[in-house]
């Protein structure tokens, strides 16, 4: 058992996505077939780029769609996975407490029981018992020839949202754009907020013209749109009249 850190990692993302996107939004007013259109080598690539560029900006977003990342993502919680698969138009692919034995599960520490000397202790504690009475409850089933994912299945009730868990993530660009602008906001948690800015440092690399503007909502708007309440203060609320 140790508390482990956050490490995403791009495993993929769509060749010649700035080409697609292209020839997906062409064929929305053209007649010409995209398959000669994606051929067609005398379509210079700052005129794509500058395409691509415009239809972000106008806000015709459905031809992100077609462009694809793939994240390897290891050192988070259950907790956030729990936020993460809320975002319906992504496939998800997890490593199961069914089929993966939590003999000595590693765990996510908030910062705010971290930087408490006092919380910290009684939540590793807390960490260590969960896992002891983990444990116990494989062995006695064992006792019962209860065994391998069958014990597992039941005897993860006990493990806490703290487990340490790995997830495979594909996102289409416009979805990316929408997980962004929900999860990098402060009124996010802090954990799927730092994935969010993680995710968005490789997109933004991989992909400036469509992800050069990205980020909270805020961002984009250059306004609060989470009201006087709720608002971190970078940019102003915009109150309703």
């Amino acid at each position: 058992m140790a508390k482990v850190t956050m490490n995403v990692k791009l495993l993929e993302m769509s060749e010649n996505a700035i080409s697609l996107i292209y020839v997906a939004c062409r064929q929305c007013y053209s007649e010409k077939f995209a398959g000669d259109v994606f051929a067609d080598t005398s379509i210079a690539q700052e005129k794509q780029v500058e395409f691509v560029k415009k239809i972000v900006a106008s806000g015709h977003l459905s031809p992100l769609e077609h462009v694809k990342f793939t994240f390897a993502i290891e050192g988070v919680s259950r907790a956030l996975t729990h936020q993460l698969v809320r975002h319906r138009l992504a496939s998800y692919s997890q490593m199961s407490q069914r089929y993966v034995k939590e003999k000595d599960f590693d765990y996510i520490i908030p910062p705010t029981i971290e930087k408490n000397p006092e919380a910290k202790n009684e939540f590793e504690k807390l960490m260590s018992a969960i896992q002891q009475s983990y444990t116990k409850l494989l062995t006695f089933m064992g006792k019962d020839n209860i065994t391998g994912e069958s014990a597992n299945q039941d005897a993860r009730f006990a493990l806490p949202q703290a487990a340490e868990t790995k997830i495979v993530v594909t996102m289409n660009c416009r979805e990316l754009l929408h997980f962004f602008q929900a999860r990098c906001c402060t009124r996010a948690q802090w954990e799927i907020r730092r994935l969010a800015n993680k995710m968005l440092e490789i997109c933004h690399e991989k992909l400036p013209e469509v992800f050069s503007g990205s980020g909270a909502k805020c961002e984009e708007l250059e306004y609060c749109p989470e009201g006087e309440k709720f608002t971190c203060g970078k940019y102003p609320v915009k109150l309703n009249k």
